[in-house]
């Protein structure tokens, strides 16, 4: 068995993610009435917290169950399909959320403060560094950074595009070089097969690299509150082990379970990071949203996986409508394969693909760049698909 210690003595920032099913009481079984906020849950996190400041450690939380609690306030049954009623409830149950989180964290003399985001939010590098300025400081003043998605105003989102928060979390994890990512849920972590179908079923604790087969394990949604199942939590691990930062799934009803993760008890699965971590550059090109996608021979694909920029002559087909600066994903035979900004707008490289770089200029009467992406602009992300 390994012993977990080893990787986390240096653990310092730590991004805690909390399930609509750990926040909330009983099970809301199918009714609206069990469906409020438990503050003695709420107040436990905040007591870990509270210790784990005192030990120097940094601690950002990501909070689900904005929707399920307003919902409740609503009195509308749990899980209605219309999006704008999602929506309202989102924006009612949000602040009642926080107002409890702030209560719970006041208790040992600790402030809060509220961080809604967007996928779109990571698209735009300016306000990604806006982020990690702001939740940097609010840290040096012994802050709670508590973050959500801003649910009220998307729709994406809302439609569970980050998973109940999984991949959200992990893509704060990453973007301000987290440590540690703890995912609290209702489930003991992951296993190699559904434990409610299988009592055979038996618990990974640590997981070394996602391969096919662990991410064959992921199933669907484990209980009818949250939406994050087990296939977001592997996608989040993986974003994680890009970013070197380690992943722990745990049981929320674990009795201290976040002091237990910390001190290195074999609880929930541990997933390890990878030690080679891409750039933050990179990573920020990697997981933003793509405006198009620029298709590629495999000569070119051999190019960037050999760190060497993407030139016109390798592309032969180009999808969706970007202007210079955009995110676009690179893809070879069928496969996306790595992501990067390009330096010509779709309707450029319509009319120079396949050229060589010296017919650029004839082909549009100017030349940006002798590159369509370079090199220093690409991000691959074999590693996530």
């Amino acid at each position: 068995m390994v012993d977990r210690k080893q990787f986390l003595t240096d653990v310092n920032k730590i991004v805690i993610k909390i399930g609509t099913s750990s926040i909330t009481k009983n099970n809301c079984a199918d009714t609206k009435e069990n469906c409020s906020i438990d503050p003695t849950f709420m107040e436990s996190i905040a007591s870990q917290v509270f210790e784990l400041r005192k030990q120097g450690k940094e601690i950002i939380l990501v909070s689900s169950g904005a929707i399920t609690v307003g919902l409740q306030k609503l009195g509308i049954a749990p899980k209605p399909r219309e999006i704008p009623i999602r929506q309202a409830a989102a924006a009612v149950g949000q602040s009642i959320l926080m107002q409890d989180w702030s209560e719970a964290f006041i208790k040992h003399d600790l402030k809060v403060a509220q961080i809604l985001l967007t996928y779109e939010f990571y698209s735009n590098r300016v306000s990604y560094l806006n982020l990690r300025n702001s939740i940097s400081t609010l840290l040096e003043y012994g802050v709670i950074p508590i973050i959500n998605e801003n649910d009220c105003i998307c729709t994406n989102e809302i439609e569970a595009i980050f998973g109940d928060n999984d991949k959200l979390s992990a893509m704060v994890a990453s973007k301000i070089d987290a440590d540690l990512l703890i995912i609290l849920s209702d489930i003991d972590g992951l296993f190699d097969k559904n434990p409610k179908k299988n009592n055979d079923a038996i618990l990974l604790s640590l997981v070394e690299k996602i391969t096919s087969e662990i991410e064959s394990y992921g199933g669907d949604s484990t209980s009818f509150k949250g939406v994050g199942g087990m296939k977001t939590k592997i996608q989040a691990a993986k974003i994680c082990r890009m970013a070197g930062c380690y992943m722990l799934i745990a049981n929320s009803e674990i009795e201290n379970v976040v002091l237990k993760a910390i001190s290195g008890e074999d609880i929930g699965t541990f997933f390890l990071a990878e030690r080679c971590i891409p750039k933050n550059r990179s990573r920020w090109i990697i997981l933003s949203r793509a405006s198009g996608t620029i298709h590629v021979d495999a000569g070119a694909k051999a190019a960037i996986l050999g760190k060497r920029s993407l030139l016109p002559a390798g592309v032969v087909e180009v999808e969706g409508i970007f202007d210079r600066g955009d995110v676009v994903k690179i893809e070879c035979e069928g496969r996306v394969f790595s992501k990067g900004i390009t330096d010509y707008t779709s309707q450029e490289l319509i009319k120079i693909k396949g050229a060589h770089t010296n017919k650029i200029e004839s082909i549009l009467g100017y030349k940006n760049y002798d590159n369509v992406v370079k090199k220093e602009n690409i991000g691959i992300l074999e590693e996530l698909n």
